[in-house]
């Protein structure tokens, strides 16, 4: 009994780290993505990689691996797109599959541009994760009743909320990120980016 008790104790030991490496990999690959959005469209990195953890398993989900689909989104009346089968809140709801993740990625950024989520951009802050996880919920992204508590748990475990902390652009000619202009300078303006000028002190 002793013996048997041991061994789901360290297969569960094992299970964590598994999960601990698969989390952090898939951080490590879309976390630039993730800040781009930030950037480009004013939705936390931090939120925007937690719900892609939780969402898709670490990229090893079903819909994940089959049909590119890291956020949950379902098909909705219009999708004209391919489509997968999977048991969900229904017996084989209909989901959206992509061609590649960062379809995926793209397409969230168009699911957010509803007007229901549109309070979510218009009265909080980037910076602030937990109001952007129960905005989520309030705006019916997930059924969860527990949806904002899992996703501020993985922010919190997994320090996401770093990836909210944009780096410093040293020079309006120097930048090292693929982010338009226009955009850039709207994240400088709200505060999001500050670009150094010549003779500034360390930040």
């Amino acid at each position: 009994m002793t013996r048997w008790f041991f061994c789901l104790f360290s297969w569960g030991t094992a299970f964590a780290g598994s999960q601990d490496s698969l989390q952090k990999a898939y951080i490590e690959r879309y976390g630039d993505l993730a800040r781009q959005h930030m950037v480009l469209h004013r939705i936390p990195a931090s939120i925007t990689m937690a719900q892609a953890l939780l969402e898709s398993a670490a990229g090893t989900s079903p819909l994940a691996t089959e049909a590119n689909n890291h956020f949950g989104i379902k098909c909705g009346k219009g999708w004209v797109g391919d489509s997968i089968h999977v048991d969900d809140d229904r017996p084989q709801d209909c989901f959206r599959k992509y061609v590649h993740p960062d379809s995926s990625y793209a397409d969230r950024v168009v699911f957010l541009a509803r007007p229901r989520y549109r309070f979510l951009f218009d009265s909080l802050s980037p910076m602030d994760y937990k109001a952007w996880a129960y905005g989520l919920k309030r705006a019916g992204y997930a059924t969860d009743t527990l949806y904002p508590l899992r996703l501020i748990s993985l922010i919190e475990r997994l320090n996401l909320q770093s990836l909210d902390q944009l780096p410093t652009v040293e020079s309006k000619h120097n930048i090292d990120f693929a982010w338009p202009q226009a955009a850039l300078q709207k994240a400088v303006d709200e505060g999001i980016v500050y670009v150094t000028q010549e003779g500034d002190g360390p930040l």
